[in-house]
């Protein structure tokens, strides 16, 4: 008599298996999420009605690349005991399951495992993984043969990814706003959570060994040592999109300041390398392209503030966002928002005017040439209204919440453009002070890191993959100003400047290689061809 007690086709016993994961496998899940949701609209009520099928659909794609003759039952079963630990875990130890947690696991001893090893904790595993473990085992898949397996399984696939634009075209907005409100949602994604967690710990520990790649171990300052200092200012902005600053033609006037000010440069057509800081900010800084940039390269090998240093520039990294993404690691650096000044910081955020307090009194003592980076909060969603004070609140009525669902998109609109013109203001404020100190030669360059999306076919935020990202992400600003001394000392023209930036196209490929002439940094690293000043050089 055969052991079996269940047929299933390939296909049904996927989705049954998707189905089981993704419900009684994601408890701590939906506790997070539905603690989180409000019904306030027809939108949002369609979000969670929607949300089990974006946990379900690709749970389903998953074990479609799994549920194979000979192995697959195998790997189910292992899946269904560790999800069902992990699932124990997430609810009843508060333990969240990332690359962290991974690392203390593999390092913790047998006497301290075993603590963790209740009877609690054993029932649960046993009811929950066991036990449909053995379920697994008792089931006979039917399979097709392999023309029609795989047929079966593109149409699935077909029918999974259609599902997900169409509740995309109804709900992006909501997605959107609840990702970026709640970052920490990823760990409580049961199955997933641990196989990325194992995934980047294993990574990292293979990272460990990694040489660091020194491009130029003798760069030097090629410009007259007998001028004065010179600093420059790298303002990195934060999802400032190109779109809707009036130096860029917007039809609003959100650039007052800086629109008064004949002496910038502004770059018309600029792509960034990424749709998100932790790719973009990277880039900017190493000297390979978008094309075949490499976050990890990049994270071990010579960067542009590396490069300054070594040439003899004091560097300096000054942060009120997220983090300079290991790009500062190896030069001075501080954090902003510790110590919660006031009158610029309210709870864990902080104005971007924070980065101009002090600002005066470490130019007044610069005694040899500097870099001064400024990475500012800029224009960071979902919580737009909270990145200005209230007296650059110009545009209204304004989205004063996080929830972009609760908002019209005219909301929208008006509170991320508040955020330009408070833009404008802290890079307009910056080139004042550096304008007070004629005895430096001085200037300053500000780039935005990507761009946003504001509701332009029904997408918001920013993060899509490249290839498929809007126009909004990927165009950002660029501004740059230098004072007549360095104008002088670089040989450059200004109305020349001005002509090929208003003419031609460039990228954050072009960010490395244009800085380092600004430093008058001589370097192999360096590749003329990428330098946006090159072809204004006199003479």
């Amino acid at each position: 008599m055969s052991k079996t007690k269940f047929i299933l086709s390939s296909t049904a016993f996927t989705a049954v298996i998707s189905a089981y994961f993704s419900f009684m496998l994601n408890i701590k899940f939906w506790q997070f999420a539905f603690e989180r949701i409000e019904i306030s609209n027809f939108t949002v009520a369609i979000f969670a009605m929607t949300l089990p099928f974006f946990i379900f659909i690709p749970l389903f794609w998953f074990f479609s690349l799994i549920v194979v003759p000979y192995i697959g039952k195998p790997l189910i079963m292992l899946l269904l005991v560790l999800s069902a630990a992990s699932d124990y875990a997430l609810q009843n130890l508060g333990i969240v399951i990332n690359s962290d947690m991974i690392r203390n696991f593999a390092e913790t001893n047998l006497r301290e495992a075993t603590d963790l090893i209740t009877l609690h904790a054993v029932f649960y595993v046993l009811i929950v993984g066991v036990i449909p473990a053995v379920l697994v085992y008792r089931t006979e898949i039917r399979f097709q043969t392999p023309g029609r397996e795989i047929r079966t399984r593109l149409i699935c696939f077909l029918i999974g990814l259609l599902s997900v634009g169409a509740i995309a075209s109804v709900s992006y907005k909501e997605y959107a706003s609840f990702g970026r409100n709640n970052k920490q949602v990823r760990y409580y994604i049961n199955t997933f959570n641990y196989i990325y967690a194992v995934g980047r710990y294993y990574k990292r520990a293979m990272d460990a060994g990694r040489k660091f790649v020194i491009l130029d171990d003798a760069p030097r300052i090629v410009a007259d040592r007998e001028r004065k200092p010179r600093v420059m200012v790298l303002i990195v902005g934060e999802t400032a999109r190109a779109q809707n600053f009036s130096l860029y033609g917007y039809g609003r006037e959100t650039n007052p300041l800086l629109s008064k000010n004949k002496e910038i440069v502004t770059f018309g057509d600029v792509s960034s390398c990424g749709t998100a800081t932790a790719v973009s900010l990277p880039c900017m800084f190493s000297h390979l392209t978008r094309k075949n940039f490499d976050v990890t390269d990049a994270q071990y090998t010579q960067n542009l503030l590396d490069i300054a240093k070594a040439s003899g520039y004091d560097v300096f990294w000054k942060d009120n966002d997220d983090g300079c993404k290991k790009v500062c690691d190896r030069v001075g650096k501080i954090d902003a928002k510790v110590g919660n000044k006031q009158p610029y910081c309210f709870g864990s955020y902080c104005h971007d005017d924070i980065l101009l307090d002090g600002l005066n009194s470490r130019l007044s003592a610069v005694t040899k040439d500097t870099v001064i980076v400024l990475h500012m909060m800029g224009s960071h969603g979902p919580t737009y209204y909270k990145r200005y004070p209230d007296e650059f609140k110009r545009f209204q009525p304004a989205c004063d919440t996080a929830n972009l669902q609760d908002c019209s998109r005219e909301q929208i609109i008006n509170t991320y453009d508040n955020t330009i013109v408070y833009t404008d203001y802290v890079v307009s404020s910056v080139i004042d002070v550096l304008k007070k100190h004629g005895n430096l030669q001085s200037g300053m360059l500000y780039v935005s890191d990507h761009g946003e999306s504001l509701g332009e076919n029904n997408i918001y935020l920013h993060g899509l993959p490249y290839a498929l990202a809007p126009e909004e992400q990927k165009k950002v600003p660029m501004v740059l100003w230098l004072s007549e001394a360095a104008l002088q000392s670089l040989k450059l023209d200004r109305a020349c400047l001005e002509r090929y930036a208003a003419s031609e196209k460039f990228s954050h490929d072009n960010y490395f290689h244009s800085v380092l002439r600004m430093l008058s940094i001589k370097t192999t690293a360096y590749d003329a061809g990428l330098d946006v000043l090159q072809k204004c050089v006199k003479g």
